[in-house]
């Protein structure tokens, strides 16, 4: 097994696709097609996790954040970055980060923290828009069902909890091939009316090189007429944050006591106690000012986040109550997500749960 066959397990789970546009996501170092000794699995890309993975013969290190987040324009070992990224060049380890890909995966870091916090009927608190992409075509008549369905396997056609899902009409198309066509039906040089169906199917847009070419392999015509749009629905299925339920209301009081020993937190800093008892509950893990909004208009009682700076509690206006619990200890169980779900893909090497502790935040 090589370095690209996990990666593609991890973009099954959390495709590239997805990651925020100011993210540093993908294999940062290293040979995609280097062979694998073994695996190591971190929330951070340190030295001392290096050093874990050489001690441990893992030459491919998973990690949530990337170290390489800015651009390097020197490689001198001048600070930790560049320090952490000479030794593992120098070692043959490979770096790869998955950060906000799984971030807005449906399955992702914040669905982690809601199955710890015991949350049911959860759904995306803030869907990712301009992900879904719809792919319109031309085909005759007696070809239409072979290519509907070659695109359904492809992964073409899932909405929600529906999937096969396209809209068909008949019409007449027309053509003319030059000197240098060979029509598959018609003859070249002689204009052609066929009786054709227009399909078009809805897609995620990281399976859009696959649905295009599962649509020249499957369509009779020399030359395939199509268009690709993006839609500007919101994906329900990715995107930051997520907004679930306790099976039953709590005090308040009670719940941010649950939440710290659930969460492994040392201290919790939270805006003024506005709500005596807490139903529906907002997370997000790490930086999450920005989702404080977005709990507020799906009425949740409380937003469970990181990074909240002196101001941003004032935003809580007694609409919502808000938790930092910090940035490492909204993120700390991801890596243990990722050693279980690789495990079970993968059966002939070991992946290793790091064991350094990389919080970089101190507690007296």
């Amino acid at each position: 097994m090589v370095i690209q066959d996990v990666i593609n397990h991890l973009e099954t789970l959390a495709p590239l696709h997805y990651a925020e546009d100011f993210d540093n996501v993908g294999l940062l170092v290293g040979d995609k097609n280097k062979k694998i000794s073994g695996v190591l699995v971190t929330l951070d890309t340190i030295e001392a996790v290096v050093d874990e993975a050489i001690t441990k013969n893992c030459n491919l290190i998973i990690s949530f954040h990337p170290i390489i987040f800015k651009g390097l324009k020197s490689l001198t070992g001048k600070n930790y970055v560049e320090k952490t990224v000479l030794k593992a060049i120098k070692n043959d380890i490979a770096i790869f980060a998955i950060h906000t890909a799984l971030d807005n995966a449906i399955n992702g870091v914040n669905d982690i923290i809601c199955n710890t916090l015991g949350l049911i009927n959860k759904r995306i608190l803030i869907p990712q828009k301009g992900t879904i992409k719809k792919l319109t075509t031309f085909v005759p008549l007696g070809n239409a069902n072979t290519l509907r369905s070659q695109l359904f396997k492809a992964g073409a056609g899932n909405i929600g909890n529906y999937d096969n899902c396209s809209f068909n009409t008949e019409g007449l198309g027309t053509y003319k091939g030059n000197e240098n066509s060979n029509p598959t039906l018609g003859e070249k040089g002689v204009l052609h009316e066929e009786k054709e169906t227009q399909i078009s199917v809805t897609f995620n847009k990281h399976l859009e090189s696959k649905l295009l070419s599962t649509l020249f392999e499957h369509h009779p015509y020399e030359e395939v007429a199509f268009e690709v749009t993006t839609l500007d629905n919101y994906n329900q299925n990715i995107g930051m944050g997520m907004v679930g339920e306790l099976q039953n209301s709590q005090d308040t009081m009670t719940f941010l006591a649950f939440v710290k020993e659930t969460m492994k937190v040392s201290c919790i800093k939270h805006s003024k106690i506005s709500k005596q008892t807490i139903k529906k509950v907002a997370v997000l893990g790490g930086s999450g000012s920005f989702a404080i909004s977005a709990a507020k208009r799906a009425g949740a009682d409380i937003l469970i986040t990181a990074d909240l700076k002196y101001h941003d509690f004032f935003s809580a206006e007694n609409e919502i109550i808000l938790a930092d619990i910090g940035h490492y200890e909204s993120e700390q169980f991801t890596k243990n997500f990722l050693v279980e779900y690789l495990s079970k893909k993968i059966t002939n090497f070991a992946v290793v749960l790091s064991t350094t502790n990389t919080n970089p935040v101190k507690y007296l």
